[in-house]
């Protein structure tokens, strides 16, 4: 299942160089993944130090 980063996000951008598919990118207000492309992975999950990213329902 794909990830999602929620409103909790720093935009310390340590998601998008953990992500092994590059599909987290910076938007307009937080970091924003690419759901058509995770890997629902976790790795971004992992590195989070406010818990951002979490799995898409």
């Amino acid at each position: 299942m794909a990830y999602r980063i929620n409103e909790n996000c720093i935009s310390c951008g340590a998601c998008a160089g953990e992500c092994p598919v590059g599909c987290i990118s910076q938007g307009e207000e937080r970091y924003v993944i690419d759901e058509n492309s995770c890997i629902g992975c976790g790795s971004c999950a992992g590195v989070c130090p406010v818990d951002a990213p979490s799995e898409a329902n």
